[in-house]
């Protein structure tokens, strides 16, 4: 694979020496790994769950292999079936009649468009009543009206939250759990990668895009918290020489990769200020738009056969 390009022009020419070294260096190749004991006043080093790096160019270093990984394995989560199509959940709820839907569907198919839309322009329904209806097909509620219209502090990457369409309504930390809004579609990769970084427990609900626009204006960011987004990393020794650029800027302390989707969102925690890292292919958003409307795509054709 070779060696990553050296962060030397970043950091101070020093020797790390036994003044240096707190533990043995997770990684194999570093000229430290034999220095095995805690000296007090040791450089602190940078922890990626329970691996250690005595600095950041043997983190970037390591960096570039998780990376390489991360990358290879980037795919666009597949649209899960839902327990009903959207037609059959409407109906459910009483918000059309059959001969409407059925009038609808076929405006739909004519013109290539979602059903989803051709409801919403010929005023068959509203935004709440298909809010509450992808809420019925997927098994998931629509917001509480006590959770609507907070002020919350998020630390988590616009970027991924307007990719898709998600957006916090509500963080508890003394129960840690976080409360994510949603206009299509569950993502359960962001989900999970949400836990992953944060340890809360990340739960989805349904909104309107009205909802999602306002809340996002709600949404605010703590202090010491920033974002940073790479569209269309090279390869990984490019993504990794940035992690390492980071974790010199904030002298960092600890980081943690988590893979969403066809993105790699990289946590840097630092002495002075956390940094959230996002890499992401520049046909991310497209590649999840296009997941959205091949789903709804299909439901037109699903629900007329109901007949």
């Amino acid at each position: 694979m070779g060696i990553i390009p050296s962060l030397k022009s970043l950091l101070p020419a020093r020797d790390l020496g036994w003044n240096r070294v707190r533990a043995a260096c997770a990684l194999p190749s570093c000229h430290n790994k034999l220095m095995m004991r805690y000296v007090p006043g040791s450089r602190q080093g940078i922890f990626v769950r329970d691996a250690w790096y005595c600095s950041p160019d043997c983190f970037a270093a390591a960096a570039r292999t998780t990376l390489a990984l991360l990358f290879s394995r980037c795919v666009v989560e597949m649209p899960r079936n839902p327990r009903l199509s959207l037609g059959l959940a409407l109906l459910s709820k009483d918000y059309l009649s059959e001969d409407r839907l059925r009038s609808a569907t076929l405006i739909s198919q004519r013109q290539g468009a979602s059903l989803e839309a051709t409801l919403l322009e010929t005023g068959s329904v509203t935004e709440k009543q298909l809010a509450a209806a992808r809420a019925v097909q997927w098994g998931y509620p629509v917001l509480a009206q006590d959770l609507s219209g907070q002020l919350v502090e998020s630390d988590l990457p616009s970027a991924l939250l307007r990719v898709y369409s998600a957006v916090p309504l509500h963080y508890s930390s003394k129960v840690k759990r976080l409360v994510l809004g949603f206009v299509h579609r569950v993502e359960h990769s962001l989900l999970q990668s949400i836990e992953q970084m944060t340890g809360f427990r990340a739960e989805p609900c349904f909104i309107t895009p009205a909802e999602f626009s306002e809340q996002m204006e709600r949404v605010a960011v703590p202090a010491g918290y920033e974002e940073a987004l790479v569209e269309e990393p090279r390869d990984a020794a490019q993504m990794a020489r940035k992690l390492g650029g980071f974790a010199v800027e904030i002298s960092a302390i600890e980081a943690r990769f988590a893979k969403c989707n066809s993105s790699i969102w990289v946590r840097i925690w630092g002495r002075r200020r956390t940094v959230d890292v996002v890499f992401a292919p520049k046909s991310a958003a497209q590649a999840a738009q296009a997941a959205q409307a091949a789903f709804s795509n299909t439901l037109p054709e699903v629900t007329y056969s109901l007949g």
